[in-house]
């Protein structure tokens, strides 16, 4: 959904990406503060109530999620390790804005809808680490499974928009649907790559048995 802001990130931050190479920082640099940064911001501001600037900075800091991707091809150190460490470490700041989320319901009961609220956030915690692992194990066996209609940009941007409008007043209802929304649509994304993989591997070896 979000790909073309991804791409038009990459082509802002080519000047930036430039520059910091020149300097000689590292890819695995930038991917590795970024991670500490959002998940320090995820775990201190969410949960104590700060939920617009905690919102405008983790977006502002996850939209770097693709510079060190551009470094890295600028200083040609593009390959698996990157591309492992980049998608091991998304993870986790994922992870950490979500149960920052979770925390604000569990710490503000008097929130309306709160017991449901923290619910589907710890749920899109649990099946946003799924989708991914999904992906990963298909391919560990021979079978791609890049299909779903909840990435991890379409998340995490879902999530954060309706953050910020709580912040600013909105009933923290709308909070709580839209995380029920992403905990449905990834658990649906989690279907589809089951029954992808399933039929790729059936089709490789009519042989196959379920489980």
């Amino acid at each position: 959904m979000f790909g073309r802001l991804r791409a038009s990130m990459q082509r802002l931050f080519t000047p930036l990406a430039t520059l910091l190479t020149r300097w000689g920082v590292s890819p695995d640099a930038v991917t590795i503060t970024g991670t500490v940064v959002v998940t320090v911001l995820a775990l201190t501001l969410l949960p104590t109530g700060h939920l617009l600037l905690g919102a405008v900075l983790i977006g502002l800091f996850a939209l770097t999620d693709s510079l060190d991707g551009v470094m890295a091809r600028l200083s040609g150190r593009t390959g698996p390790w990157g591309a492992f460490l980049d998608s091991t470490l998304d993870r986790v700041s994922d992870g950490a804005v979500f149960a920052g989320i979770t925390l604000w319901f569990v710490l503000n009961p008097q929130v309306p809808y709160a017991t449901w609220g923290a619910g589907a956030a710890l749920a899109c915690v649990v099946l946003g680490s799924v989708v991914p692992y999904a992906r990963a194990r298909a391919e560990s066996v021979g079978a791609t499974a890049a299909v779903g209609i909840a990435e991890r940009t379409d998340r995490l941007v879902l999530a954060l928009v309706p953050v910020a409008a709580v912040g600013v007043g909105v009933p923290a209802v709308v909070l709580v649907v839209v995380l029920a929304l992403l905990a449905l649509a990834s658990l649906v994304t989690v279907a589809q790559r089951i029954g992808t993989v399933r039929r790729q591997l059936v089709l490789a070896d009519p042989g196959t048995q379920e489980a």
